[in-house]
């Protein structure tokens, strides 16, 4: 099945008072060029927590917008692809049918979902919500990344078309596992088995599983 896919990029501003960002992005038109590290043109001010080749893009499914505009109906306006920074946008892909692994074709373009998108503090200030980041990761609504298997020119209106599925992790799992469980090994190893897990999140749960601990995450989330 194909997916027509909206593209947004965005550069590094200073943003509502909050340290520098790259949130706010525009749709784009005609043909992009698309490299390991992302659509050119497109910048992250945090890499601790955005880019790289694990995390060249991020995609958000637009049916949620409708939760969110219920959810805070002061903020509606807001609520419209590219709020919540993402570069690819569609309907019928959501955490629930996306799976850890799975490669799509975008026009000549191969890209590998690597893991959920990880929620940080700047949506709060983006949104004006002072737990913006929270609820997002609460609802389990928070899109996901990918890698680039094989990049070049690609065209905004090609489609997105699931070329290979390699894991038996939604994204809507692997997000339930990282933040909605205790602590549970078993759950863990059967993520750092999904086939195209990012290297960050395979590092994550390596050191839950040695150390016994679920990491403090509440700084991503709050800044504080």
């Amino acid at each position: 099945m194909q997916h027509p896919v909206n593209v947004f990029t965005g550069k590094i501003k200073d943003y509502q008072g909050s340290r520098p960002s790259a949130i706010a992005k525009l749709q784009l038109e005609g043909e992009l060029m698309l490299t390991a590290l992302g659509l050119d043109g497109d910048e992250q001010a945090d890499t601790s927590y955005h880019g790289g080749p694990d995390r060249a893009l991020c995609h958000y499914p637009r049916e949620h917008y409708a939760h969110w505009k219920t959810m805070f109906p002061e903020q509606a306006a807001l609520f419209f692809a590219p709020a919540f920074g993402e570069n690819l946008s569609t309907e019928g892909l959501t955490e629930r049918n996306v799976f850890i692994g799975d490669i799509f074709r975008w026009g000549n373009a191969l890209i590998q979902v690597t893991q959920p998108r990880s929620p940080c503090f700047k949506l709060n200030f983006h949104f004006s919500i002072s737990d913006m980041s929270s609820q997002m990761q609460a609802s389990g609504r928070v899109g996901w990344l990918y890698r680039v298997i094989t990049g070049g020119k690609v065209n905004v209106d090609a489609p997105l078309e699931l070329v290979s599925r390699n894991s038996d992790v939604s994204v809507l799992d692997a997000a339930a596992i990282a933040w909605h469980m205790p602590f549970d090994d078993e759950q863990y190893r059967r993520l750092m088995s999904a086939t195209g897990l990012s290297a960050s999140w395979t590092r994550t749960m390596q050191n839950r599983r040695t150390s016994g601990k679920i990491e403090d995450y509440s700084r991503r989330l709050r800044d504080k």
